[in-house]
């Protein structure tokens, strides 16, 4: 079991910008960060191997930028010209075999609230 840890959330007007970090508790192969609005199903905002190839949702393609640092088991998404529908509580996801944009990762974190204002 991989514990992981996301911080970074907060209150922004739209049009501002955020980093969100996740922290794991050892290395895995296959990282990635969800998001939930009320009312919504999880959805994948972005994903990455642990030789940094990158995928990413039609809806934050350009805007938003996911990386990690192997060295410190952290994973992070820069969020830039955020719009009031990136609202939601975004998690981080992490596997040792499975990568992508579906809810298929074993290991989740609590999420932190991202919350945009127009």
């Amino acid at each position: 079991q991989v514990q992981l840890v996301e911080s970074g959330g907060g209150s922004v007007q739209a049009g501002g910008s955020l980093r969100l970090s996740c922290a794991a508790s050892q290395s895995t192969a296959y990282m990635a960060w969800f998001r939930q609005a009320p009312g919504k199903e999880r959805e994948g905002v972005a994903a990455i191997t642990g030789r940094g190839m990158t995928t990413y949702a039609d809806s934050v393609t350009g805007r938003f930028t996911i990386s990690r640092d192997n060295a410190e088991n952290t994973m992070y998404l820069q969020m830039s010209n955020l719009k009031p529908g990136d609202t939601a509580m975004y998690y981080c996801a992490a596997d040792f075999n499975y990568w992508g944009l579906m809810a298929h990762y074993n290991n989740w974190g609590q999420g932190t609230q991202v919350t945009i204002s127009s």
